[in-house]
């Protein structure tokens, strides 16, 4: 069986940085907010050419605190409006509203799973005052157009990084895109640690100082709260972790990308979509997304010839039972999608003989 994702296998290569890590961690006798976090913090803003780095429970508290953050700045208000795509994942949207903000869904295009900036003018209101840009599946969003509208109308621009890690954009590496980027550190991600972890990268100082008081009960100095925070921080041991693993990230990107390549010119069947890629390194392949209209039968056929696909994500937010005021919108292109998208294997341990019997059953079908 090809797993879709073997995370034993993954971090079986990093086993011996690990037990030193967790060595060193255990001697040193701190546990929270020690030298692991402040190391990789400063590695992690090194790798994405930023200034600031702010290490935190997980993907969907980096959204939260940087628009809590930025209400505290007086930079948005609570009821102020965030355009974002309407394919995303839930965490998303749940980041704006968990902030008190109001989202406003944008369709994606089809060929990128990405939000459609050629549609975010109709969408800009006078309450509008943030574009939250995903960068779904590993694939940048068009960032010089949306920087532009955002430049236009006077809108800040946050990066919704939690699947990109490493991918390069012309004019800068995800989380140095925007005004503020989202990671998150979840074990399946390219970047992925032992449980969950997030961070928050920016260039701008008060913003990574209130994020650093919001994510610590708003607190500066012990005792003292400047803000109404949260306990949202990244895990020593987590921390040390990452930094073992960060220095093998670009290679284990690189290899996503080979595999992607070879999906994009052995894969010739006419009932698969394939998604759309430049070829540069804008894409880091988190996810390999096909598409089919029989989609389920395909899954059933892989798993059948000892291949395990997902789907990523079979509801649409607006269709979800959480969001039942959104339920009669309508979002055809967002519908197609989650109704047609199918994620293939592709990580850094998998071999050349397993993606080439991946092409071979796929070519069969």
């Amino acid at each position: 069986m090809i797993q879709f994702l073997d995370l034993k296998k993954v971090n079986a290569t990093y086993e011996t940085g690990f037990q030193e890590k967790l060595k060193s961690v255990l001697e040193n006798g701190w546990y929270i907010l020690g030298n692991e976090v402040a190391a990789f913090e400063k590695n992690f803003a090194n790798y994405c050419g930023i200034k600031y780095c702010i290490g935190v429970g997980n993907g969907l508290d980096a959204l939260v605190l940087i628009f809590k953050g930025y209400i505290q700045l007086g930079e948005l208000h609570k009821g102020d409006e965030v355009i974002v795509s309407a394919n995303t994942y839930i965490a998303s949207i749940l980041a704006i509203l968990q902030a008190d903000l109001v989202p406003v869904l944008v369709e994606p295009k089809l060929e990128t799973y990405n939000i459609n900036p050629d549609l975010i003018q109709e969408k800009i209101t006078a309450k509008t005052r943030a574009i939250l840009a995903v960068h779904l599946y590993g694939q940048l969003a068009e960032m010089n157009q949306i920087n532009a509208i955002a430049s236009q109308n006077n809108l800040l621009v946050i990066e919704d990084a939690a699947q990109a890690h490493g991918a390069v954009y012309d004019f800068g590496k995800s989380g140095n895109l925007s005004d503020a980027a989202a990671f998150s550190f979840y074990p399946g991600k390219n970047l992925g640690a032992l449980g969950d972890g997030g961070a928050v990268t920016t260039n701008d100082s008060a913003l990574a100082k209130t994020i650093q008081s919001l994510r610590n009960y708003g607190s500066e100095t012990k005792y003292k709260n400047e803000y109404i925070g949260m306990n949202s921080r990244l895990d020593e041991l987590q921390a040390a972790f990452l930094n073992v693993k960060l220095t093998n990230l670009d290679a284990d990107n690189k290899h996503r990308r080979t595999i992607a390549k070879r999906y994009l010119s052995e894969i010739k069947n006419d009932k698969i979509s394939l998604p759309f890629w430049d070829l540069s390194n804008n894409h880091v392949f988190h996810l390999f997304v096909i598409r089919t209209e029989k989609r389920d039968e395909l899954k059933h056929y892989l798993l059948e010839n000892g291949i395990q696909a997902m789907i990523h994500y079979p509801i649409p937010p607006h269709k979800q039972k959480a969001f039942l005021d959104w339920n009669n919108l309508s979002f055809p292109i967002t519908e197609k999608i989650h109704k047609e998208v199918l994620s293939l294997p592709i990580n850094p341990v998998m071999t050349v003989d397993e993606v080439g019997f991946v092409i071979s059953i796929l070519n069969n079908y």
